[in-house]
């Protein structure tokens, strides 16, 4: 099992768990539906390497605005 540290993972300016843990399910997601890895590892697992792109920074979490109505998502 790797170990990524949390202090790696979550950047200065977005010190949220709960973002980080949305921006790896969503990253692995698009891994798992056969996007490219942005780094260079020897995991299979998207899991893993959607948290070693974080920790290199080649992922982050964007919030956008909504237009219009709230919608939850």
């Amino acid at each position: 099992m790797a170990y990524i540290a949390l202090e790696k993972i979550l950047s200065a300016k977005n010190q949220s768990l709960y973002k980080s843990v949305l921006t790896a399910a969503a990253r692995a997601n698009e891994l798992a539906q056969g996007a490219q890895p942005l780094i260079k590892t020897d995991s299979k697992k998207v899991s893993t390497i959607a948290l070693n792109e974080m920790a290199a920074k080649k992922v982050s979490y964007v919030e956008t605005k909504a237009k219009g109505k709230k919608t939850l998502g």
